[in-house]
């Protein structure tokens, strides 16, 4: 009788591992790179291994491709889509190098998956997110349901894209709707915008209108779930480092009447913490990690990712709850904690070397 033998098809290792950047942004330092991507490079080294970092630009795809597939064993991806003209061929890029046996940290599509929006309203039922969360992908069914959604109480629309809070909106009725199930077209709103907390006024027709650019293109969507008031206390962004919390940073707005926004840009104030200091929120966080991983596609977690929390109270026990409010895996900085770039070297490291145990036909997760 024979015997089915699997041959291990993995390839030797290069030691080498590439960083893509993308040029322009906010997150940058004063020579173009972040400056949480050195101390990466810095810590593969002392393990033995070779870094550097590349400058994405759809011109030079093919060139970086063949380049990447030809010295490394690795990428890891630093790039805010936002910072790209098209970023359809920075993913396509990703997936062909992912194909071709070099590991993504993160696979494109986790990046997609962990980074979009409607992240949020695939958790929803789940610990993490309410029933009443939605998403909009066109103008029709924003314009249906979110005047049906507003009867509820104050919102908050979030487009897929951008960063600092831009094209984040409190929206809040002005006219009385009492017993309305839908807002009229005509009603007025007050409008806050999360990356200054500016104000405006605007008719609900008129501010749908507005939000038609957040819908356009590809991966245009819009998210829509509650206003939740204690976000006056602070959200609190967990940082992750595959399935595990190495850090925690508290984000309180500015005490202006009208301020919402978490961002330092706007005001906000923040303080780090270890995670020993928010023991309930890591034991749910890290609880929740197979069933995030699950809802998401099944990926391989993201190297270094974050989940926002808002406080919110359970009007069934009084007790306080963590709501979920956004989730970001597409180029997460740790500039305040650089001491973490060994961790993720160790990590990086433990990711090949498991990698090259198992034949990629029959891999752990689907990619």
């Amino acid at each position: 009788m024979g015997h089915l033998v699997i041959i291990n098809d993995s390839y030797s290792m290069k030691k080498h591992v590439i960083i893509f950047e993308a040029r322009g942004g906010s997150d940058k330092g004063p020579y173009g790179f972040r400056n949480d991507s050195k101390p990466i490079i810095d810590s593969l080294k002392k393990r033995g291994w070779s870094a550097e970092i590349i400058f994405y630009r759809d011109e030079d795809r093919g060139e970086i491709y063949r380049y990447t597939h030809e010295k490394a064993d690795a990428y890891i991806s630093r790039v805010n889509p936002g910072n790209l003209p098209d970023e359809e061929g920075y993913f396509q890029m990703l997936r062909e190098l992912v194909l071709n046996g070099i590991e993504g940290l993160p696979h494109p599509d986790a990046m997609v998956a962990y980074g979009a929006k409607n992240s949020v309203e695939r958790l929803k039922g789940t610990d993490l997110v309410p029933e009443d969360v939605y998403t909009y992908y066109d103008f029709e069914t924003l314009k249906e349901n979110f005047q049906k959604s507003l009867t509820k109480g104050v919102r908050v629309l979030k487009q897929n894209r951008g960063s600092t809070g831009e094209g984040i909106w409190r929206v809040e009725v002005i006219d009385d709707i009492t017993g309305l199930d839908k807002v009229p077209l005509d009603a007025k709103l007050k409008l806050t915008e999360a990356k200054d907390n500016h104000t405006e006024t605007k008719t609900l027709q008129e501010f749908l209108e507005f939000c038609i650019q957040y819908l356009e293109g590809k991966n245009g969507m819009m998210l829509d779930m509650p206003f939740l008031e204690r976000i006056k206390e602070g959200e609190i962004r967990v940082l992750m480092l595959r399935n595990k919390v190495v850090n925690i940073v508290h984000k309180k707005p500015a005490e202006s009447k009208d301020a919402f926004s978490a961002t330092l840009f706007s005001g906000a104030k923040y303080r780090y913490d270890e995670p020993d200091k928010w023991p309930e929120l890591v034991q749910l966080v890290e609880g929740m990690v197979p069933v995030i991983q699950h809802r998401l596609g099944n990926y391989d977690l993201p190297l270094i990712w974050t989940a926002d929390f808002i406080l919110d109270t359970d009007h069934h026990t009084g007790n306080d709850k963590y709501v979920l409010g956004e989730i970001n895996a597409s180029c997460v900085g740790f500039t305040t904690f650089l001491e973490l770039s060994d961790d993720i070297a160790d990590e990086v490291l433990a990711l090949l070397d498991a990698e090259s145990a198992v034949n990629n036909r029959w891999a752990a997760f689907t990619k």
